[in-house]
């Protein structure tokens, strides 16, 4: 397929806009400082909406176009101009980045809303809504860039505000460490994708969508897959995928609306979008799809089993998007038809699982910042509005249809098992399904042990109540999405995104008919579920209880953060002191031994000038002599 953009002309050549907008509003609220704390929030909140706005203005627009003609490039100016290479700073607003941009900006505006109430008593709200701009213009950049380079300046300004915004309460030694954990192993990630880009340049000779995807062919295959395995190492450390996942539930010790934004709508899904964005590359490797797929399968599965141990309400749900995201690495792994799959999945998630995430939010609010749901307990009592909600994003995400989960995580686990080859169906099509059964059981648990049962809270000063209305109105039209986005995007997203990721192959025969596998997978669900609702129903105990070989592996998170500090951490500690030890007694020694003994040497060749005329005389006569010895030993033959 030719890879051509059309120019952008008429309301699209605003489109950067988009991204000067809340780039705008974050340096205004960084520049007045404390001149803006009554106002900023709202300007934060207006600056998010506005985007919104105008990304459906331009959605619309574009939908207005043919579908071959479904694209609008706007180059704003030469970037980088250095011999060969050539840079536009330009953006492109096509069917993909049209999808993320609505998903960005609308649910990122119903978290900036709910923010405001969540944010109300914190001194810093007004320097954390300018963070929170900066946050998504950076957002926007990466998913309208027009080139590589422009995404990666995208990438880049997400991981700085990532970092503000999980350290947010940097007093808090926990939050400090938790955003340099982030920004350190989103660095690995990320000189993946650099080194990736100077690749294609180095082979291809531009960074530019369209001369890349058409450039493709004609690299050779070992070529195509050292670069796709560079993008996919960037976009596992974006993505929280193994093995760079650990950073992802730290994260949580940012403030809530952040783990919102963050979990949901934007800087998990940039792994996603890059892989979607280069399919060309992806689809020409087999064997790099494969591995796309392997990794997409041990990520769902190791969020499963690690969600299902954890005990504080927001690392379950961050567990949980490491393993939603899985699925959708699955998706675009698989290639062809699928890749439009995982869109469809990663727009459901952004509706239930940031409709999660404030619902987490707003029962910590009602709980005097608890965060323990084995201390929770019979709270729809007293947080209806929450509960209702969050019960939505619950079913949705475990995929009892007719909800949004239903519609984009099925038909993922379906196309896992049409692999052509026999053994990858099973395999990772019963990963896909008994990742399925997983998230039913660790998600029943999360909700019930916090809505359900006997209440279990036993601080004084914790009385459950609702929310106010800026916190509950954006949880009632997250949870509206959470309920009926799935059907209304599986059946027009695919052929709205066909223009960038191609045709779909059509239904294909797998091992398992396709009734079989949504039986199967209906089933493994309602077991799950069913079986957290039987253990859990009554409370379950405070204090953690002695368990076996595999729920003490999970609650360690599978020793991932053990290995890490074993194999990486602890010999770049000793590598550090070495090379500290050999730079201070090994090169500083000898230059500073050096300078000693030239010191030392020119302060004895000093004390030979004495200032008396008789010592000059004394040392004149003395050499003379030796100069009239040598002369005559060499006469008589005493020196050769």
């Amino acid at each position: 397929m030719e890879h051509t953009f059309a120019p952008a002309t008429g309301v699209l050549s605003n489109i950067w806009l988009l991204v000067a907008i809340p780039l705008a509003s974050a340096t205004i609220l960084l520049l007045l400082g404390k001149r803006a704390d009554k106002w900023g929030h709202w300007l934060g909140v207006a600056s998010v909406a506005a985007s919104f706005v105008l990304g459906l203005v331009f959605f619309f627009a574009l939908s207005g176009l043919d579908a071959e003609k479904r694209s609008a490039e706007l180059s704003l100016w030469d970037f980088i101009v250095v011999g060969d290479l050539k840079v536009d700073f330009g953006l492109l607003f096509d069917p993909l980045a049209g999808v993320f941009v609505l998903l960005i900006t609308g649910v990122g505006s119903l978290i900036h809303l709910y923010a405001v109430g969540y944010m109300e008593h914190d001194p810093g709200r007004r320097r954390f809504f300018a963070y929170f701009n900066l946050f998504v213009s950076a957002m926007l950049l990466l998913v309208l860039g027009n080139n590589y380079v422009m995404l990666y300046f995208g990438w880049e300004g997400v991981g700085l505000a990532s970092y503000l915004l999980i350290s947010f309460w940097y007093t808090r030694p926990s939050a400090a460490t938790a955003g340099k954990k982030a920004f350190l192993m989103n660095r690995v990630g990320d000189a993946g994708l650099a080194i990736g880009i100077f690749l294609m340049f180095t082979e291809l000779g531009s960074t530019q969508y369209d001369d890349v995807f058409n450039g493709v062919d004609s690299l050779a295959a070992s070529t195509i897959l050292i670069m796709g395995i560079l993008l996919l190492l960037g976009a596992c450390g974006k993505s929280g995928q193994f093995p760079l996942q650990a950073w992802l539930p730290d994260a949580m010790e940012g403030p809530t609306p952040v783990s919102a934004l963050i979990h949901a709508a934007t800087m998990v899904t940039a792994g996603v979008y890059l892989i979607a964005r280069s399919n060309p590359i992806f689809s020409a490797n087999t064997t790099l799809q494969l591995i796309v797929v392997s990794i997409g399968a041990i990520t769902l599965l190791m969020g499963c089993l690690i969600g299902a141990a954890k005990d504080d309400i927001k690392r379950v749900l961050a567990w949980s998007t490491v393993s939603q995201i899985g699925y959708m690495f699955l998706g675009v792994g698989l290639g062809g038809g699928a890749y439009a799959l995982a869109i469809v999945h990663l727009l459901a998630h952004g509706f239930f699982k940031a409709n999660m995430f404030l619902g987490a939010g707003s029962v910590m609010h009602g709980m005097h910042d608890q965060v323990d749901i084995r201390r929770f307990g019979g709270l729809s009592k007293h947080m209806k509005i929450t509960w209702l909600t969050f019960g939505t994003g619950w079913l949705a995400i475990i995929g009892i249809p007719p909800l949004s989960g239903y519609f984009s995580k099925e038909p993922i686990i379906a196309a896992a098992f049409e692999r052509e080859v026999a053994w990858e169906a099973w395999v990772f099509g019963g990963a896909a399904l008994l990742g399925a059964g997983l998230t039913a059981f660790y998600m029943t648990r999360l909700f019930v042990l916090t809505f359900h049962g006997p209440a279990r809270w036993t601080e004084d000063n914790q009385h459950p109540h609702e929310s106010p209305a800026i916190m509950t109105i954006p949880l009632i039209l997250l949870a509206v999405g959470s309920v009926g986005a799935g059907a209304l995007m599986a059946s027009t997203v695919p052929d709205w995104l066909t223009p960038v990721l191609g045709e779909s192959e059509g239904e294909a025969h797998g091992v398992l008919s396709h009734t079989v596998i949504t039986i199967l997978s209906l089933l493994v669900t309602v077991l799950g579920a069913g079986l957290a609702w039987a253990l859990f129903r009554k409370g379950t105990a405070l204090e953690p209880e002695p368990a076996g070989v595999l729920v003490t592996a999970a609650r360690r998170n599978l020793y991932t953060d053990a290995f890490n500090e074993a194999v990486f951490e602890r010999p770049g500690i000793y590598l550090t002191r070495a090379l500290v030890f050999l730079d201070n007694r090994g090169i500083d020694g000898l230059v500073n031994g050096i300078a000693a003994g030239i010191g030392g040497g020119s302060g004895r060749l000093r004390r030979l000038q004495t200032g008396f005329v008789r010592s000059y005389a004394t040392s004149i006569l003395t050499g003379a002599m030796l100069v009239v010895g040598a002369f005559i030993a060499i006469q008589l033959g005493w020196l050769a």
